[in-house]
């Protein structure tokens, strides 16, 4: 997946501090499976990721070596049964992996979700047997690593209007097309990817690489998510057989329940960086002398603490609310992009207000806080724009639709 540059990266000395906000005592509606399993994920970016996010960030690399421990840790298909090698959890213990993850770093948490809830979920809910049982172990142990192809060049918010097709030729599918900003991709072995075929109706389809016709070439150049790969996707003439299509699915409601179960980990994902940078601007508040005394007991240093507690005590009661009526069954997708637009808005104003805090200092690598707000940048846009969130809660609220 990369170089052995990869094995020379820095490990950084600096101990990870983090101290884990919890001004309601949230902790109290957590089972001590929930923790277990938060702990667990917070004890292993402490230890793997925190020393090394930094200096792949900064060279843009994705830390490949990180996959093992990510399964371990059971980030790659948390709710997927354990029958299909998934680890059978809730949906707040994925939540709270998520959250644990983006902590470290946005582009870590991107790669588990897109396995788990983009190109596990799919093949779970809509794949054949036969599907679940070759692919999803293989995705759940990291040994088979995927992507999701939706997005393309021209069709990013209106993903109905698609022109990547499939034809059929009688023992295959003909794919022709490009998907673009493709998490992933560089690296994948397999890609789920969604295509119109000859009546216009959006299938999808498990394209393995090495078929002929099929590359992913690298998106250089990045100033967000650096330390994930990102990419596109070409299918020039690529002869996808038969077997690959997922047989029990239809029409753009497909990906758009994927998306759902990407949004609900980002959700709690986002609110992980603003955890982090919080906790950050506080420490820092406390030891950064000014003026002879603290400059966390000036007012306005002050102001900005307590407003970003308060946002993050409502956006971790939010995504507890909404993991409670996903496991009911009893969550809409509107209020997943609630949860979604309102925990990714909270966490780039908390980074902002914290690179305040920490003035020259928080803009350098020695603080995470720049690496967060560069990468919510791209979660702010990615698997719906916050203004595209904002239309559906309008629509959903006055039963008018804002889009057409």
């Amino acid at each position: 997946m990369q170089s052995s540059e990869s094995n020379a990266i820095h490990r950084s000395s600096k101990k990870d501090l983090y101290e884990a906000p919890d001004y309601y005592l949230i902790d109290d509606l957590l089972s001590e499976e929930h923790k277990l399993i938060r702990d667990s994920a917070r004890s292993w970016v402490k230890k793997e990721v925190s020393p090394i996010i930094e200096d792949f960030a900064q060279k843009a690399l994705f830390p490949n070596h990180l996959i093992p421990g990510l399964a371990e840790i059971g980030a790659f298909g948390p709710t997927i049964p354990t029958k299909y090698g998934g680890a059978g959890l809730d949906y707040i213990s994925y939540g709270l992996i998520m959250q644990e993850i983006e902590r470290g770093d946005s582009g870590i948490r991107s790669t588990a979700s897109v396995q788990g809830s983009l190109v596990m979920y799919p093949i779970y809910a809509y794949g054949s047997e036969e599907q679940k049982m070759y692919y999803l172990p293989k995705l759940a142990s990291g040994e088979f690593m995927g992507c999701f192809g939706l997005t393309e060049p021209d069709h990013g918010s209106d993903p109905g209007s698609m022109i990547t097709n499939i034809k059929d030729m009688g023992d295959y599918y003909l794919l022709n097309g490009a998907k673009m900003w493709i998490s992933n991709s560089p690296f994948a072995d397999i890609a789920i990817v969604w295509a119109k075929d000859e009546e216009g109706i959006i299938r999808g389809l498990i394209v393995e690489k090495g078929m002929e016709g099929f590359s992913a070439p690298e998106i250089h150049g990045k100033w967000s998510l650096r330390a994930s790969a990102s990419g596109e996707l070409v299918f020039d003439n690529v002869k996808v057989p038969k077997k690959n299509i997922l047989p029990n699915i239809k029409g753009l409601k497909g990906p758009l329940g994927c998306l759902n179960q990407a949004r609900y980990g980002i959700a709690w994902g986002a609110l992980g960086a603003a955890m982090d940078c919080y906790d950050t601007a506080l420490r820092y508040s406390k030891e950064r002398i000014q003026f002879g005394r603290p400059i966390g007991g000036f007012q306005l240093q002050q102001k900005k603490l307590a407003e970003m507690i308060t946002e993050i005590t409502k956006g971790q009661l939010l995504v507890w609310r909404l993991g409670v009526l996903v496991n009911e069954n009893r969550a809409s997708p509107a209020q997943i992009s609630m949860a979604k637009r309102n925990s990714v808005e909270t966490a780039i104003t908390i980074a902002r207000e914290a690179r305040q805090i920490l003035g020259g200092m928080g803009i350098t690598g020695e603080y995470p806080i720049m690496r967060h707000m560069m990468n919510l940048e791209s979660v702010v846009t990615y698997e719906g724009t916050h203004d595209i969130h904002l239309l559906i809660t309008g629509m959903d609220i006055t039963g008018l639709n804002a889009f057409e």
